[in-house]
């Protein structure tokens, strides 16, 4: 099969030919559909405080058809179409058996998406809804990013929000605060060119980033806003993002920044603030991101602006790392 393989940090991924997986007792083979590129694969690929091996094929965002199946697999048959769960323990612990794998001891991030074929183990699968094109599988994955961040939230019905961030992570929040009861969201960015996407979503305010001031940010939601999403990654947002909270309020970091930062003690101490880091996401979280696209799929589709075919990846994935006019970029193998 073909798939892009990370070489060595700052190099480009390479299309090349490796050997078709081969399913073991309880795994899968995937006929990968599409596959999302991830920021964090950019990071995965340049950074080396992830460690990831020469040979690897990355894509954790991936929808696709079983293609075969190993010894003592009982969930699924050949054809069904899946989403493919990428956190990976070990299945069999109190913290996999209650839907929390990202703790397990043995807990792993399984890519395999930017490849034609690629192995989960059954209890990774997620069945997509008949409804649902096999095509928006690979949105599951970063709603439920998004999602497993309101939900920690827990704001109420009502809420103000305000998300820092008009990539996916950011956007897919919007959509979900809109869908749990917030009465107002803004989203502010480096840039306005996601404003109308951002308004699809589920934003009723975008904040330009030439007046996002708290004065600004308060006077579109009559009021301090009760959570902020920093869903960035970049240094200095942490603060900015207790600037703009309200006393009392909660602050979720959905971005992944491996750079050393800062923020002012005193005014988190001073305001009584709850600051939450967001990772990964529950089994639960993952399969209501798969049932929401049986009801509204047209929504967080409207998140994708390029599919490109497996071939012309790897210039798309660079291209990435600096600031594009594309959102969620797909990748599709089935046509190379």
């Amino acid at each position: 099969m073909k798939a892009a393989v990370f070489k060595k940090l700052g190099s480009p991924l390479v299309v090349e030919t490796i050997a078709d997986p081969t399913p073991g007792e309880n795994e899968v083979v995937v006929e990968v559909c599409r596959c999302g590129i991830c920021g964090s694969d950019l990071h995965l690929t340049e950074d080396p405080i992830f460690g990831v091996p020469a040979g690897a094929v990355l894509g954790h965002e991936y929808s696709g058809r079983v293609a075969a199946l190993g010894k003592g697999v009982d969930r699924v048959k050949v054809g069904d179409h899946v989403a493919v769960f990428p956190v990976h323990g070990c299945g069999k612990c109190a913290t996999c058996l209650s839907g929390v794998p990202a703790w397990c001891s043995k807990m792993r991030i399984d890519g395999g998406g930017y490849g034609q074929y690629s192995l989960a183990e059954q209890h990774q699968l997620t069945l997509l809804p008949k409804t649902v094109a096999l095509e928006d599988g690979a949105l599951v994955e970063p709603l439920a990013v998004s999602l497993h961040g309101v939900a920690l939230a827990n704001a109420p019905v009502g809420a103000r929000v305000l998300i820092i961030g008009a990539g996916p992570i950011g956007l897919a929040a919007a959509y979900w605060s809109r869908r749990m009861g917030a009465s107002r969201i803004a989203v502010t960015a480096g840039s306005n060119r996601r404003a109308e996407l951002a308004l699809r979503m589920g934003a009723t305010h975008f904040i330009d980033p030439a007046n996002a001031s708290p004065e600004a940010v308060n006077e579109a939601l009559g009021g301090p806003p009760d959570v902020v999403y920093e869903a960035v990654g970049k240094p200095g947002l942490i603060q900015k993002a207790i600037e703009y909270c309200k006393v009392r309020g909660t602050v979720i970091v959905l971005g992944l920044c491996t750079p050393p930062d800062t923020f002012m003690p005193f005014q988190f101490v001073s305001k009584e603030l709850r600051i939450q880091a967001s990772a990964f996401y529950e089994v639960r979280e993952f399969e209501l991101s798969a049932d929401v696209l049986e009801t509204d799929a047209v929504t967080p589709r409207a998140m994708v602006t390029d599919i490109v075919k497996l071939d012309d990846m790897p210039p798309m994935f660079e291209s990435l790392r600096q600031r594009t006019t594309q959102c969620k970029v797909l990748v599709d193998p089935t046509g190379l």
